[in-house]
């Protein structure tokens, strides 16, 4: 019984703070102040890392297979390789 009367309390306080804990002030502020402006800087500065990780990470696989064509070695899979069927 105290647990349900624990739970209903708990649901009441919830349902009467609902409207303050939907969003922060940046949130449901002015969308052209110089927070919402500094943050979405932020966001574009961090797409661009993972845009920069992205093509670091598919240059070095090109790097790969232009050094094995340039050295004669035969990578795995190929058509040439002897382990091939």
């Amino acid at each position: 019984m105290k647990m349900l009367l624990k739970t209903l309390a708990a649901l009441f306080l919830v349902a009467l703070g609902r409207g303050q804990a939907l969003g922060c002030a940046t949130c449901f502020g002015q969308s052209d102040s110089e927070m919402a402006k500094g943050m979405n800087a932020g966001i574009f500065v961090l797409l661009g890392f993972v845009a920069l990780f992205w093509a670091a990470f598919g240059s070095f696989f090109v790097f790969i297979v232009r050094r094995s064509q340039s050295t004669g070695d035969v990578l795995p899979g190929d058509q040439h390789d002897p382990q091939h069927n």
